[in-house]
C-alpha cells in the first residue's frame, strides 16, 4: 500500500513538473512572439518615419525616395558607401540660421565643417567665423561670409542651390570638398534638445550677459554658472549664441557650439534616446520641419552604420580666429556697399594656412613637426622693397617676426629705387632650408628662385643670409589694408545689432 501511494506521489510531483515547464515555455514562447512583433512594429516605425522625413529634408530626392528604399539601407545596409569615401574623407557643411520670421533670417549664425575619416573613424570639426571676408563664386562680388546663404536664395530661390553656392565658397577657402550639407534653423535646434530630453554639458566659466537679444527685437539676461548643467533647448540655445561676455568673442562661442554639437549627437544616439518611442517620434518630427539637407534615403543606413563605429570621445576642434599670436585670421577695415566696417580675414595674403589645417585636420601635429623645422633651420632673412609703396615693408616685417617668429631679419635699402612686379624669395643656401623657402612662398605669397638677380647679390654682398626676399607691386593691394582688433569687430557687430533693434 505504501508503495502504491510513493508511486501515485511521485507521478504526481513528475507530472507537475512538467505542466510547470510546459507553461514556462509558453511564457517564454509568447514573450517571444511580443517581442519579434514589437521589434517589427518599431522597426516599420523607424523606417517609415524616416523615409517620410527624408522626403521633407531633402527636397531634390524627394520623388525618388520610397519607403522600401529606405527599408533596405536599414535592414540590410550594404558596405558603408558614401561621398567621400574614395578619399578617406567625408565632408558635411553644418549651417545654422536664425529661420523664418526672425531677424536676419537666413543669415548663417554657425559655419562648420564636420570631417569624418572613414578609414580610422576619426572625427574633426572645423568652425569658420561669421564675419570671415570672402569672395562669392559665381556672383563676382565680396561678402562676409555668413551672407552667402542669403545671397543664395535671392538669386536662386532655392535653399538647396544656396547651400551648394556656401559650399563652393568653403572650397575655395579651404581645397575641402564639401561632400554633404545640413541646414539647421534656430527654432528646430530648440526643439532637438528639448525631444532627447535635454543635454549635458560643462561651462567653463561664469556667464552674465545683460544683452542677448530677446523676443521682439529686444534684450534680456542670461546668465549660466561654471560648472556641470543639463541644458534644455532654450537654454542651450542662448548657451551657444552669447558672445558678449565671452573674452573670446565669437570665438569663443564658436568652441561652445562645437561642445553643444557633441553632446547632442552623444545624446540623440544614447540608447535611452534610439530605444523612446516617443522621443524618436519628437525627434523626427522636428527634422522634417526645421533641417534641409541632401543625404538621401539609400545613404541613410551607411551614416547609422558608421556613426556606430565613430570615435567621439577623441574629436580634433579648431576655430578660426584672430584672438591671439597664433591666430590665422587679423581683423581689417572693409566696405560693404557704402558701409565702413571690420572682417576678418587672412593673416597671410591667401589662404594657404586656412588650407594647410583644413587639410590636416586630424593631425595638427603635423603643422607643428613643420614648425619645429622651420625653427631649426633658423633663416637669417634679408628684406628688400621693390614694391614701390614703402608702408609694405613694415607689414612684411611684422608679418614674418611677429606671427611667423623668425628671429633673424635685416631690411636692405633699394639705392635705385629698382621696382619688380612680381615679389620673389631668392635661396641662397642651395637648397639646405628648404621649409623656410616653402613657407615663405606659399604664405607671402612669392615665387622662389635658387638665381639671385646681379642686383640681389649685389645687394647681399659682403652679408651673411640665408634668404632674400624681394617685394614686388603684386603684394600691394594684398597687405594694402587698414588693420583694426578684435574689440573694433565686436563693437561692430554690436552697433549693428542696436541698428536692426531701433529700426523695428
Amino acid at each position: 500500500m505504501r508503495k502504491n501511494q510513493n508511486s501515485i506521489a511521485s507521478y504526481y510531483y513528475s507530472d507537475r513538473g512538467r505542466r510547470r515547464r510546459k507553461l514556462a515555455l509558453k511564457i517564454i514562447f509568447g514573450a517571444g512572439i511580443l517581442f519579434f512583433a514589437a521589434g517589427i512594429i518599431y522597426g516599420s516605425f523607424f523606417v517609415y518615419k524616416l523615409s517620410t522625413l527624408e522626403k521633407k529634408i531633402n527636397p531634390a530626392e524627394s520623388n525618388k525616395t520610397n519607403f522600401l528604399k529606405t527599408a533596405r539601407s536599414l535592414v540590410n545596409p550594404p558596405d558603408i558607401n558614401l561621398k567621400g569615401m574614395e578619399k578617406e574623407r567625408i565632408n558635411i557643411l553644418l549651417l545654422g540660421i536664425a529661420g523664418k520670421g526672425k531677424p536676419g533670417q537666413n543669415l548663417t549664425d554657425t559655419i562648420m565643417i564636420a570631417s569624418i575619416n572613414p578609414k580610422n573613424n576619426q572625427v574633426a570639426l572645423l568652425s569658420i567665423p561669421r564675419d570671415f571676408y570672402v569672395k562669392v563664386p559665381d556672383l563676382n562680388f565680396q561678402s562676409k561670409i555668413n551672407a552667402v546663404y542669403q545671397y543664395g536664395i535671392n538669386d536662386y530661390k532655392d535653399n538647396g542651390r544656396a547651400a551648394e553656392l556656401v559650399s563652393r565658397t568653403i572650397k575655395d577657402i579651404t581645397s575641402l570638398d564639401i561632400d554633404y550639407y545640413i541646414v539647421l534653423n534656430f527654432d528646430g535646434f530648440q526643439k532637438i534638445i528639448d525631444s532627447v530630453g535635454g543635454i549635458n554639458i560643462m561651462n567653463e566659466r561664469d556667464i552674465y550677459d545683460a544683452s542677448y537679444p530677446g523676443p521682439n527685437y529686444s534684450y534680456e539676461t542670461f546668465s549660466l554658472a561654471k560648472g556641470f548643467h543639463q541644458l534644455d533647448g532654450a537654454t542651450a540655445l542662448k548657451y551657444v549664441r552669447e558672445r558678449h561676455d565671452d573674452p573670446e568673442g565669437d570665438f569663443g562661442r564658436a568652441k561652445r557650439q562645437q561642445q553643444v554639437l557633441q553632446a547632442t549627437k552623444n545624446k540623440v544616439f544614447s540608447t535611452g534616446t534610439m530605444l523612446n518611442v516617443v522621443a524618436l517620434n519628437n525627434l523626427f518630427n522636428v527634422l522634417e520641419e526645421t533641417i534641409q539637407t541632401n543625404i538621401k534615403a539609400e545613404e541613410i543606413g551607411s551614416f547609422m552604420k558608421l556613426s556606430k563605429k565613430l570615435d567621439t570621445r577623441n574629436i580634433n576642434n579648431l576655430v578660426l580666429d584672430a584672438w591671439n599670436k597664433e591666430s590665422l585670421l587679423k581683423v581689417s577695415h572693409i566696405f560693404l556697399g557704402n558701409t565702413r566696417t571690420f572682417a576678418l580675414i587672412p593673416r597671410v595674403g591667401n589662404y594657404s594656412e586656412i588650407k594647410e589645417v583644413a587639410e590636416n585636420i586630424f593631425d595638427l601635429n603635423k603643422i607643428k613637426r613643420r614648425r619645429e623645422a622651420i625653427i631649426e633651420e633658423d633663416a637669417e632673412i634679408a628684406i628688400v622693397n621693390q614694391s614701390g609703396n614703402i608702408a609694405l615693408t613694415g607689414k612684411i616685417k611684422k608679418l614674418l617676426a611677429d606671427n611667423l617668429s623668425y628671429k633673424s631679419i635685416m631690411m636692405l635699402n633699394n639705392p635705385g629705387s629698382v621696382l619688380a612686379e612680381k615679389s620673389i624669395v631668392y635661396d641662397l643656401t642651395d637648397g639646405i632650408r628648404p621649409f623656410t623657402l616653402d613657407e615663405l612662398v606659399e604664405k607671402l605669397p612669392a615665387s622662389p628662385s635658387y638665381n639671385a638677380t646681379p642686383f640681389v647679390r649685389g645687394l647681399a654682398a659682403g652679408q651673411k643670409f640665408d634668404m632674400v626676399v624681394s617685394l614686388g607691386k603684386d603684394l600691394v593691394d594684398i597687405y594694402n589694408i587698414e588693420e583694426g582688433t578684435v574689440e573694433d569687430l565686436n563693437k561692430a557687430r554690436d552697433d549693428q545689432e542696436s541698428v536692426n533693434l531701433q529700426s523695428k
